[in-house]
């Protein structure tokens, strides 16, 4: 299937790619070998990211549905649920704090890295 998006980790170790077979995958960037295959989504991987601290994976995906994955184990570590239409980017706060989501339901939400709350939701798009 199709990479759908893909990134580097903060310390240059690691990448970390989202495909078209709802999975995403964590990479030694040295080795070029695929170290965990994350499996969760319900349909297409659309954005990843790493967290700052390297310790954890966010992606999106046309399921709605923000995961957060621990970067180290491949464990899924929570769901965030809320948007009405699919998840087209994700990204992380500079200290690692917050996730932020936009979706093709026309908003972006802002949630807490660590409890998973939704904080805000952003609209005008």
């Amino acid at each position: 299937d199709c990479v759908t998006s893909v990134g580097y980790s903060p310390d240059g170790q690691h990448i970390v790619s989202g495909s078209g077979d709802k999975t995403v995958r964590v990479w030694d960037a040295t080795t070029n070998e695929a170290l965990h295959t994350l499996a969760g989504h319900s349909d297409c991987v659309t954005s990843v990211a790493f967290n700052p601290d390297c310790r954890h994976v966010v992606s999106g995906s046309k399921d709605k549905t923000v995961r957060v994955w621990d970067a180290t184990t491949g464990e899924a570590l929570r769901t965030l649920e809320g948007h009405g239409g699919s998840v087209t980017s994700v990204g992380c706060s500079p200290d690692g704090r917050c996730i932020v989501s936009g979706s093709d339901d026309n908003t972006m939400r802002v949630w807490n890295a660590t409890t998973g709350e939704a904080l805000h939701t952003l609209e005008g798009h």
